[in-house]
């Protein structure tokens, strides 16, 4: 059965997407048979693992709405253990469509889609990663409501704590009448430039809050990175010998770890 994990902070620009590309490339690369969903909008993993519009048939949007199933949509791609399910801009449209759906069907289960919809599929795979948008709206609260876990990115830059209590605040709400099951993966550290202080300042004040939630791992701010999703691909297979591939690879180490295996 698969371990679900949503990455996700409503900030955006904190390496949300690049962590979720790769961080699911490293577990596909650690012999974990890993699906990622792209569950925002903008469809940045799925371009990032080298798809276009064109290149699949059924998207996650489909999926939600129950035009069709997670498994109809689930493409393998050509990276070690790892599938997707990929995104368009139609799921901008999805909050509009649930409320339609709710008002016009009463036993319609809002947040619920999500985990109904790739509950069939769970058994296929050992980790399930799901990006969410830089939004707090359904779609994030149905990748919750279908998570065991959450991966919280924080930039190592001025003002990297900004907004992380309202997203506190809406996993506790989560926790509290959706999935009491959802608990804090961990909180990853990104972008860090070793040669400015606040970097290191922002380590020290994110480890002081959040104490043993932070992962060991940080990810260091490179150019060859940000590179990586233009060419299509995980950081691994654009620059093997990068320090990014490293710290990924050490990330799903520290995951699989955390997860007692």
């Amino acid at each position: 059965m698969a371990k679900v994990i949503s990455i996700a902070n409503q900030k955006g620009g904190v390496g949300k997407t690049t962590s979720s590309i790769n961080l699911a490339a490293a577990l596909g690369k650690e012999g974990k048979k890993t699906l990622l969903i792209d569950l925002d909008s903008q469809g940045n993993a799925s371009t990032g693992l080298g798809y276009n519009t064109g290149d699949f048939n059924h998207d996650i949007y489909e999926v939600m709405m129950g035009a069709c199933t997670a498994k109809e949509a689930v493409i393998k791609t050509k990276f070690k253990n790892l599938s997707i399910i990929p995104s368009t801009i139609e799921l901008a449209g999805l909050d509009v469509e649930f409320i339609k759906n709710m008002l016009e069907n009463s036993s319609f289960k809002l947040n619920e889609q999500l985990k109904n919809a790739i509950e069939p599929i769970k058994d296929e795979f050992d980790y399930i990663i799901i990006d969410c948008q830089p939004s707090l709206g359904n779609t994030t609260i149905n990748a919750l409501v279908a998570s065991d876990s959450i991966i919280i990115p924080v930039q190592c830059e001025f003002y990297a704590l900004e907004g992380i209590t309202q997203l506190l605040n809406t996993i506790i709400m989560v926790q509290s009448n959706m999935n009491p099951n959802l608990r804090i993966e961990g909180v990853l550290l990104t972008m860090l430039d070793g040669r400015t202080n606040i970097g290191l300042e922002v380590i020290e004040e994110v480890r002081k809050y959040f104490k043993n939630k932070v992962f060991n791992t940080i990810i260091p701010r490179l150019v060859r990175l940000a590179e990586a999703p233009s060419h299509g691909k995980p950081i691994s297979d654009y620059e093997p010998e990068s320090r990014a591939t490293l710290a990924y690879q050490n990330l799903a180490k520290e995951v699989i770890s955390r997860n007692g295996e």
